[in-house]
């Protein structure tokens, strides 16, 4: 159960990039009351948990109905995976990032509400914590215990997720950018590993199961 949660845990942590979202949360909520800032951190957290939370129990259920194994599934989620991991080495993913961010600002009139987009989907929910928490649950859904312990190790990303948002000035001034990009480019090789392997399990198990 410890290497289950560990794994689930650092795959989850990579993919969600909390420190990745939380310099973004902070663009977001720029020149924003200190109460509207908290109120979008955990509206944000709470919708991203629920929307997650519907695909670990219920993405397997909708497959199935979409005719889709779960094989291919994991191997689809393997390489979306692995172009995101792509995206952060080269920092193609946080220049987007930033983009959306500066795109909505130019477009504000007062504090808008951001807790569904872009916080919640896609900057926290987005579709390679979809395919990560839909592939853990899928691995043991004979095992009710250990898809507890794979929602903990998502509960626990999301809790990080939102300290980290609370204090994302803070962070911001201690990190610096240097950091942050050495940080990002880590988690991406550690992120394209995992991805590769998804991508071999799936396709071991259609062609050789």
């Amino acid at each position: 159960m410890l290497d289950l949660f560990i794994a689930s845990f650092v795959t989850l942590f990579v993919v969600i990039d909390a420190l990745g979202v939380a310099p973004i949360f902070a663009t977001l909520t720029a020149g924003a009351s200190a109460a509207h800032s908290r109120s979008m951190a955990i509206r944000g957290t709470i919708y991203a948990g629920g929307l997650l939370l519907a695909f670990a129990f219920g993405g397997e259920w909708l497959l199935s109905r979409m005719g889709v194994s779960l094989d291919a599934f994991r191997t689809a989620g393997g390489l979306l995976m692995l172009l995101m991991s792509i995206e952060m080495l080269f920092e193609k993913r946080q220049a987007r990032r930033e983009s959306r961010a500066e795109t909505m600002l130019e477009d504000e009139d007062g504090p808008d509400d951001i807790s569904v987009f872009p916080l919640a989907i896609p900057l926290l929910a987005g579709p390679g914590s979809i395919a990560a928490i839909m592939i853990f649950m899928s691995q043991q859904h004979e095992h009710p215990l250990a898809q507890m312990v794979v929602v903990g190790a998502m509960l626990a990303n999301l809790i990080i997720a939102l300290i980290l948002m609370l204090i994302a000035p803070w962070l911001l001034r201690v990190m610096g950018h240097t950091v942050g990009a050495l940080i990002t480019r880590v988690f991406g090789v550690i992120l394209a590993a995992l991805s590769v392997q998804l991508i071999f399990d799936g396709i071991k198990n259609v062609f050789f199961a």
